[in-house]
């Protein structure tokens, strides 16, 4: 005999009745197997002898505790009494209206998220067995999110809760995985076009490289994607386009964007030589947020000490030896070379305490910094006094002197005359004196020079600089890390 159609639900919504619900919803609260099995049997039975064809998930539930409690014991039926059998939605507030939970909606964003499928459903069943277990029927979807993460991290740690929160907060955008343990970040296409720019790929390949990498990465079903695989493919277009020298200098590059101990840029050079503007294209193409002037620490200092304590502090770098003049002495039209040097060497010492302040700030944050000015005289700062960074010491010079001109008479213009051309071509004999004294320090502390280039040679001298230095100070250790032991033996040539 054919037994009528049972259904579970509602005259609005039915479904067909299933012993494998109540089987699940049993287990889930405590009860074995076979004795799930023997009370699902049961309350079959027992529907079929009523000639139920339709019943509530309310009733069905009451029915399951009362036989439960008979079969299983009372220690089952309080925990089935308690929880949200499997055979009741759990409804899911969203903006759209209630949703009822799916497993298997929470269990794809989870593949997202690097799970295999299996251990995905696997994760999604936890969840939401452990809202049924609580009596969840209804939640917003914040507070699944909030669930699943705790389910995350403590099956396969924070790692991958890290990385299902960004998903969430940035539904259907890139991320890019680290190696380390922290967050995935968004992908920008910005930051790859600065990067091979500052390998040396002009900006045209650059944007094409760059549009490639995201079209790809679009195209894939993983929407975070770590980041040694998006650099294998732009080394790998990168060698399609302009061959494998510049695709092994982006390699080479990551190591400044990402480098093992904080990199301080110290960048010198007597007024007029372009500093400011060379200073910030160098932290542009390396990556370093911050870049301080040493003028703007002289400031800080002008403000702190009077001038009647510290009158060289006071005065410009070029005239400070007019405030060692014995009070009443006649002030010559031009310092000769050792009253010049005494001036700027005493401002110098002066400063430098505040300098040597600023660096230990960025090594203690781990922070890398570009730092520009006069003031960065070589010999001063030592690389040997900041154990915790990659000192990387340069001086920049303008060998012709109507060159040297020119740059102030350029800057006059393009600042409005807020700093006088005048006064600078009044004490120009000073200046490139002191420029001289500089160079003679550089080559004694091999210092490298930049010597009279236009800004996107001064910068790509620099960078070259910069990478030579931090793969010479990288021990073998921070190389293979940075690197992997198929490129830790990569060396830095370039002029």
């Amino acid at each position: 005999m054919t037994h009528p159609e049972l259904r579970v639900g509602s005259a609005r919504h039915t479904f067909p009745f299933s012993r494998g619900l109540l089987v699940e919803s049993l287990v889930n609260a405590g009860a074995s197997a076979p004795v799930a099995s023997a009370v699902s049997r049961r309350v079959e039975q027992q529907l079929r002898l009523a000639r139920r064809t339709l019943v509530s998930p309310a009733e069905l539930k009451a029915l399951m505790v009362e036989v439960a409690r008979d079969v299983a014991g009372a220690e089952v039926a309080q925990a089935a009494q308690a929880q949200t059998p499997a055979f009741q939605d759990i409804f899911v507030t969203a903006k759209k209206g209630d949703l009822p939970f799916s497993r298997g909606v929470l269990a794809r964003t989870l593949e997202d998220a690097g799970l295999s499928g299996k251990d995905a459903y696997a994760t999604a069943s936890v969840v939401d067995v452990r809202m049924r277990q609580q009596g969840v029927t209804t939640l917003s979807a914040e507070e699944i999110d909030n669930r699943t993460e705790a389910a995350l991290a403590e099956r396969y740690g924070e790692h991958l809760r890290l990385t299902y929160r960004y998903l969430r907060h940035n539904r259907g955008k890139l991320g890019v995985l680290g190696g380390d343990s922290s967050a995935p970040s968004p992908f920008s296409k910005g930051i790859l076009v600065q990067s091979m720019l500052a390998a040396g790929v002009t900006p045209d390949v650059a944007r094409k490289v760059a549009r490639v990498t995201q079209r790809d990465l679009r195209g894939r079903e993983d929407r975070v994607i770590p980041r040694h695989e998006i650099r294998q493919k732009v080394e790998s277009l990168l060698r399609d386009e302009v061959g494998p020298d510049v695709g092994a200098r982006y390699r080479l590059l990551r190591v400044i964007r990402r480098p093992p101990r904080p990199v301080i840029v110290l960048l010198g050079g007597v007024s007029g030589t372009g500093k400011s503007f060379l200073a910030a294209e160098i932290a542009y193409r390396l990556g370093i947020a911050r870049v301080v002037s040493t003028d703007s620490i002289r400031e800080v200092m002008r403000a702190m000490v009077s001038p009647a304590l510290l009158p060289t502090l006071h005065a410009s770098t070029f005239s400070a030896w007019e405030a060692l003049l014995p009070p009443g002495a006649p002030r010559p039209e031009h310092p000769d070379r050792a009253a010049l040097i005494a001036g700027f060497r005493d401002q110098v010492q002066q400063v430098n305490v505040g300098l040597t302040a600023v660096v230990q700030r960025s090594v203690q944050e781990g922070s890398s910094l570009v730092l520009e000015g006069v003031h960065l005289v070589p010999g001063y700062i030592r690389a040997d006094a900041f154990q915790g960074a990659i000192v990387v010491p340069m001086l920049v010079t303008l060998p012709d002197a109507d060159e040297h001109r020119r740059h102030f008479e350029s800057r006059d213009t393009e600042t409005a005359a807020s700093r006088p051309l005048h006064r600078y071509m009044g004490y120009f004999r000073e200046i490139r004196a002191m420029q001289d004294e500089l160079e003679t320090l550089a080559r004694q502390y091999d210092v490298p020079l930049l010597n009279g280039l236009t800004l996107d040679e001064s910068a790509e001298q620099a960078v070259d600089v910069v990478l030579r230095r931090v793969m010479v100070a990288m021990t073998d250790t921070e190389r293979r890390a940075l690197l992997g032991e198929d490129h830790a033996d990569l060396t830095f040539g370039g002029p």
